[in-house]
Parts: structure tokens; sequence; C-alpha cells
């Protein structure tokens, strides 16, 4: 063989500076992607496990309440799991009930209202009905 071949084939063998250069910054850039996507998934997903911890303590808050006989006008509050709770117990407003009609039931809003130590609040409203008492 000769050596202008030689030299020519051992020239060719391998990578420039510049396309490792290039190679280098197309792994680079997909790494910060993949990095910028995991980040966003990971915060995503803290998100929605503190909203699920907010919703199940909500329930559990309202699964504990007092009978509806018991249920009195007020409100009164608490923490669970980590949670601060509130129950509001107000009379239902509504402008097409008629209070005057005699019915053995008032309505009742039922609000409960769930905030985490982060300030991020989750509040449920319900309507309950109460027997009124006798006049």
């Amino acid at each position: 063989m000769s050596h202008v071949a030689q030299s020519r084939r051992c020239s060719e063998a391998g990578f420039t500076i510049i396309e490792a250069l290039v190679a280098l910054a197309i792994v680079t850039a997909s790494l910060a992607a993949i990095g910028s996507l995991i980040a966003t998934s990971a915060r995503a997903t803290r998100t929605l496990e503190q909203h699920v911890a907010l919703v199940e303590t909500a329930r559990a808050v309202e699964s504990a309440l007092p009978k509806r006989d018991q249920l009195a006008l007020g409100d009164f509050s608490g923490t669970l799991a980590g949670h601060q709770w509130r129950v509001d117990v107000l009379p239902f407003a509504a402008g097409s009930i008629d209070t005057e009609l005699p019915s053995p039931w008032a309505p009742q809003t039922v609000v409960v209202t769930v905030r985490s130590s982060t300030g991020t609040a989750l509040q449920l409203a319900t309507v309950r009905l109460r027997q009124r008492t006798k006049e």
C-alpha cells in the first residue's frame, strides 16, 4: 500500500472535532428538553396529589358530620390529616323558596372548607334538609 493511500485512510477514520461538538450539542439539547418535561410532570403530580388529599379530607369531614337533627346553624372547625377544616351551616337562601309554606323540612346550606399547610383551599357546598322544630 502506498504512503498516500494509507494517510488518506487515516484522515478519514473517526470524527472531526466539529462533528463531535455538533453531536454533543444535540445530546445536550435533548437532555434539557427531557429534564424540563420531567420537572413539569413532577410539579403536576405534586399538585394532583395535594388536590386529592384535600378532597379526601373534605369527604372525611363531611362523612363525620352529625345527624341532620343534631346539625345546628353556626360553624365549627378542626384539623385532620394536617389540613385545617371548617364547616359553616347556614340557612339555605334561594328566592324561589316560599318559607311560609307548611313543610316539615327546612333546607340548610353546609359549606366544608379544607385548607392545606401551603394555603391551597378546597370548598364543598351542599344542601341538607333538617326537620323544622315545632313552634
